[in-house]
């Protein structure tokens, strides 16, 4: 979540005067994350999350991502569903941009995650999976393995002041490579997130109150949202990568949703390529910065060193898979 698009006063008024969700209290910008515009709107009948989508998010894609949190909370899985207006829409346009109203959910998200919250992770990821199995749109992943040269290429164009060093030019190229002749083929899939840092989901009272932020989500290999969440939760601040919490993921994980063999094998090389997704979409976004916007776009540095630790994995059991 992020600023980059301010509403005014009386952009609010008329949006919710199409809803019946009462009369603003208070309309504040939430800084963290990196796609979207997004407030907390405080009305008498309540908390909403206000979220305009922004340029990279494709307007066609909408009903897909609308539609998939309206249909896991169908399910009962602890999505947060999108408000209708009094015409039944979902979607509405506010200060230039497509919005929505999307439901607010108790709890917290966590910042230093502990193996226990990863064992809830995983439980919770896998219910994901088989909640999303019978959803009828489909969405492809439009940054999975073809796009990541096309994408490093156009941050090494737009890389005017010489922010990537040659030796990071040579590595990333050798990785793409290495990844594009070896990418797994035919592993089951599904609806994924894509996306699901500890940011993205809440916890309370030591369960799992919510999961957010859907805006990435897609059809991929069921096995590489595991190798998204294992980068963004089984690593900690010095760089390290903590098998234990590793191994509570994908138990959980298991005990729901048990993997394949084939799915088991491939797993270094998804992690290996989900750490150079968010490396190069981290890297586009340093390079690119929005002046004037209220969010501060992160190093990609830290997803390089994630790159080289997957790279010398030898078998699952460095992620704890006996």
């Amino acid at each position: 979540m992020a600023v980059y698009t301010h509403v005014s006063d009386e952009e609010l008024d008329q949006l919710l005067h199409n809803y019946d969700l009462g009369e603003l209290l208070s309309c504040k910008g939430i800084a963290e994350g990196v796609e979207n515009s997004n407030f907390l709107l405080h009305t008498t009948s309540g908390f909403y999350i206000l979220t305009l989508y922004e340029k990279r998010v494709n307007v066609d894609d909408l009903p897909f991502f609308l539609g998939l949190m309206e249909h896991l909370a169908k399910k009962g899985y602890v999505s947060p569903r999108p408000l209708a207006d009094k015409s039944g829409k979902t979607l509405n346009e506010v200060a230039g941009r497509p919005g929505a109203i999307i439901e607010f959910l108790d709890g917290r998200s966590i910042g230093r995650p502990s193996p226990d919250h990863c064992a809830l992770l995983g439980d919770s990821l896998a219910n994901l999976h088989m909640a999303a199995a019978d959803f009828d749109i489909q969405r492809k992943n439009s940054l999975s393995i073809d796009a990541w040269r096309p994408l490093f290429e156009s941050a090494l164009q737009d890389d005017r002041k010489g922010m990537i060093r040659e030796s990071e030019r040579q590595e990333v190229t050798a990785e793409l490579d290495h990844l594009e002749a070896n990418w797994p083929k035919d592993l089951p899939s599904g609806v994924i997130h894509a996306d699901l840092f500890p940011d993205n989901i809440f916890f309370l009272r030591e369960k799992v109150s919510g999961v957010i932020d859907y805006y990435f989500a897609c059809n991929d290999y069921l096995a590489y949202d595991i190798a998204v969440c294992m980068n963004a939760w089984c690593f900690e601040s010095d760089g390290s990568f903590n098998v234990t919490k590793a191994k509570k993921l994908l138990k959980a994980y298991n005990n729901v949703r048990p993997l394949s063999s084939a799915e088991q094998k491939a797993l270094p090389l998804l992690c290996q390529g989900a750490a150079i997704r968010f490396y190069l979409t981290r890297l586009y976004d340093w390079i690119n910065q929005v002046e004037g916007a209220l969010v501060k776009p992160k190093n990609p540095e830290e997803y390089l060193k994630k790159i080289r630790f997957h790279r010398a994995v030898k078998s699952t059991a460095d992620y704890g898979i006996d």
